[in-house]
């Protein structure tokens, strides 16, 4: 049964066109959509990303340029100069050496970087997740991804920007399947869904014409991981975790077969021209020959020891290559079905093969679940390995690939230390780093050491509330902050590191990152009309990426910091942003500071026979030196405590004031939890999580310091002044500064 519906397809503004040419900006998603908006994430990584950061899912070659198109879990599209036949290019020809440690590790990281860069040609960015497939076509002039942020785009390749984000899935997008004699292409995903999408209709919308129409075809009853449609768009086959293979007519939208065989997910299926055979890959670790005109499995080859995952063939439809989980890419030809030959080895699980030429393939480019792509010689005479013969041994044609593309490490593990500020990564090559979440950027680099260690060399004694999460999906650093949580850090400057204001000023982490991911916003309110609470002590690097979504992660809305302030990304921000973050860029709402509360009373050895404890509440982030304040003001002089008072001078009581003040308040006082003395720059929110840790309300007491006296005369040419001057048992202290006239004076401790 035929299904159509009216998308609307979101397009950048006309006037915007140039400008996202550069790749800067691209909507997401639609108006309606902001009210399931509930995070905002943004991504630290550098400004030129030329290698891939994870593994390599799919490709595409354009053979009249010798243009090579990747994509994978880093989210973003590469163009690669695709160096002539016959040339050996990669870091291991370079550096003869394959053993790379200390120094010689460096220099090898050096040489793969210098390869990218000579190679890579442009990036393609907007996608926020995986991009599972890739198809060019239009003669190579566009390009079509499929994601797993639940879109389908439509690419301009020659400027490398995109023209228009499709939304009809509501799930991953995982396969693509392209019809070039009529220049239709079908997508398909983990929703079951299965589009239809007419290319010359997408590659004219326009911000006035900007709603196309697409046609579903139905019958799907498990996620959909392959798609083959023969290039006249007569037949369209989708392979997925129901473990057959559906075969359509897209020309009527009807379901025309059901082929099965395989005991496991269709991973992988290739179609000839005219649409009467196909051969599919799948997890079973099989690989079959049909007839769809007579509807039957016409052979079964099991050359690999796992799950083979991608396909290819020549442009007769006469020779098949074929890889997989076990590494090993192997040819077979359609006359003799029965065999295959072990071409060679890679280092890592195979997921796609592209063939350089297809009428006469001499190479063949690879994805692996490495961040690096290969290009493979083919030979013309090899080795057969039949599959009923256990006793020959493999061996492979060809040991080395030709050309190697380097691909970067990405992210695999983290640790949030509880500063709540800073985290520890680990990558793929087992380095160490620590990355500052409101700078936006690395601070640290540890090499290989263990992660555990810099984790405990780094602890601080403080508590702060966590206040965002972290995700490692497309092997960078993203940082996902959350409305029910964002706020939640509270800390003084003097935790927080920032010495330019007093250490009793309170800073939220959240208000203070809010206002650098949007500094570049006019409506964002300025440094000078802001609280010192949100004040932004550092830039975020322009080139970071920002993310809006709904809570389920799919992307409604992307930009890059530096974009902001154009007049077109400024509008959409307005249209898009949540509530909850206007509140604090514009009009510096903060929520209040979380109250804690606790219980006082006097220590068991102060001596007090009936002791009394009262309650108190007090915002999370009271310091204990204040609390130690309060005590020597309101409890100890109390009368009838039994407190003694620090001196019964009363011209020297007056020269205690401020921070003098406080500091000897906090040799006076003493205060307890569990029995372990609190040092003053503690406070309560730390005391409750770090030291309490228990349900009920903190219990804590106070007992004074022991004070013995010293009577001096001090003398001056103006007369004596007689003082009493308190000293610890532990030693004296300096308390304070005694004027005696206007040219003398005298420091006392």
């Amino acid at each position: 049964m035929e299904f159509s519906l009216f998308v609307l397809v979101f397009l950048e503004w006309q006037r915007v066109l140039a400008d996202v040419c550069n790749g800067r900006f691209e909507r997401l998603g639609s108006v309606s959509e902001c009210m399931f908006l509930l995070q905002i994430s943004f991504v630290i990584r550098d400004e030129k990303e030329f290698m891939h950061r994870g593994c390599v899912n799919t490709l595409q070659y354009d053979e009249n340029l010798g243009r090579l198109y990747s994509a994978g879990a880093d989210s973003i599209i590469r163009q690669w100069k695709a160096p002539p036949e016959g040339e050996v290019m990669s870091s291991a020809k370079i550096l003869p050496d394959n053993k790379f440690t200390g120094q010689s590790k460096e220099i090898k990281n050096d040489a793969d970087l210098q390869i990218a860069q000579e190679l890579h040609l442009q990036s393609m960015e907007h996608h926020t997740d995986w991009v599972n497939d890739i198809v060019l076509c239009c003669g190579g002039r566009n390009l079509i991804s499929a994601s797993s942020d639940t879109s389908v785009k439509v690419w301009n390749t020659q400027k490398g920007f995109c023209m228009s984000t499709l939304r009809t899935h509501r799930d991953y997008v995982r396969s693509l399947a392209y019809a070039r004699d009529v220049e239709m292409v079908a997508s398909g995903g983990l929703d079951k869904l299965l589009y239809l999408w007419d290319i010359g209709t997408l590659t004219k919308l326009t911000a006035l014409n900007n709603t196309v129409t697409t046609s579903s075809l139905t019958g799907n009853k498990e996620s959909i991981y392959s798609l083959a449609m023969n290039p006249s768009g007569t037949v369209l086959i989708s392979g997925s975790t129901e473990k057959v293979l559906r075969v359509y007519d897209p020309r009527t939208y009807q379901k025309v077969m059901k082929l099965k065989g395989h005991t496991d997910n269709v991973r992988a299926i290739i179609i000839n021209r005219d649409g009467t055979e196909c051969v599919s890959a799948s997890s079973d670790g099989t690989v079959k020959l049909w007839s769809i005109g007579e509807q039957c499995c016409i052979s079964s080859l099991r050359c690999h020891s796992e799950g083979v995952w991608a396909l290819e063939t020549d442009s007769r439809f006469s020779t098949f290559y074929s890889g997989g989980r076990d590494k090993r890419v192997f040819r077979m030809r359609r006359s003799d079905f029965q065999s295959a030959e072990l071409l060679f080895v890679d280092e890592a699980p195979v997921q796609r093969l592209k063939l350089t030429n297809h009428d006469q393939p001499k190479s063949v480019w690879v994805a692996t679940t490495h961040s690096s792509i290969k290009r493979w010689s083919l030979p013309k005479e090899s080795l057969i390995y039949t599959q009923n013969d256990d006793s020959i041994e493999l061996t492979t044609c060809v040991e080395e690939p030709e050309v190697v593309v380097p691909g970067g490490a990405s992210i695999r593990k983290y640790a949030i230390l509880n500063d709540k500020r800073r985290v520890v990564t680990k990558d793929s090559n087992n380095e160490v780093a620590i990355y500052d979440v409101l700078k936006g950027k690395k601070v640290c680099d540890y090499g290989d050491r263990p992660m555990e260690q810099v984790v405990k060399e780094n602890y601080k004694d403080v508590f702060v509330s966590s206040w965002f999460t972290i995700d490692l999906k497309c092997g960078f650093l993203q940082v996902v902050l959350d409305e029910s949580d964002f706020f939640a850090a509270w800390v003084s400057a003097k935790d927080s590191g920032f010495t330019e204001r007093s250490s009793d000023s309170k800073m939220n982490y959240g208000g203070m990152l809010l206002r650098a991911l949007f500094q570049r916003w006019p409506k964002t309110l300025k440094d000078t009309d802001m609280e010192w609470a949100t004040h932004v002590m550092y830039s975020l690097p322009d080139h970071t990426p920002v993310i809006l979504s709904e809570g389920n992660g799919r992307p409604v809305f992307r930009f890059v910091i530096r974009d902001a302030a154009h007049e077109v990304e400024a509008n959409m921000l307005s249209e898009q942003t949540p509530k909850w973050i206007l509140n604090v860029i514009e009009n510096n709402e903060l929520p209040k500071l979380n109250k804690i509360p606790f219980w006082l009373a006097p220590h068991s050895s102060m001596g007090v026979k009936v002791p009394k404890k009262e309650r108190y509440t007090a915002t999370e982030t009271l310091q204990i030196r204040d609390l130690m304040d309060y005590i020597s003001k309101k409890v100890l002089n109390t009368p009838g405590f039994g407190g003694l008072p620090l001196t019964d001078n009363k011209s020297f009581a007056q020269f205690f004031a401020g921070s003098m003040h406080n500091k000897i308040e906090e040799r006076r006082v003493e205060i307890y939890c569990h029995d372990q003395k609190l040092e003053p720059t503690v406070d309560l929110r730390t005391v409750k999580y770090d030291l309490w840790k228990q349900e009920a309300e903190i219990m804590l007491h106070f007992k004074l310091v022991k004070i013995s006296y010293l009577s001096i005369k001090v003398a001056s040419p103006y007369g004596f002044e007689k003082l009493k001057l308190g000293m610890e048992a532990n030693g004296l202290a300096m308390i304070g500064r005694v004027e005696l006239g206007a040219n003398f004076a005298v420091w006392l401790w």
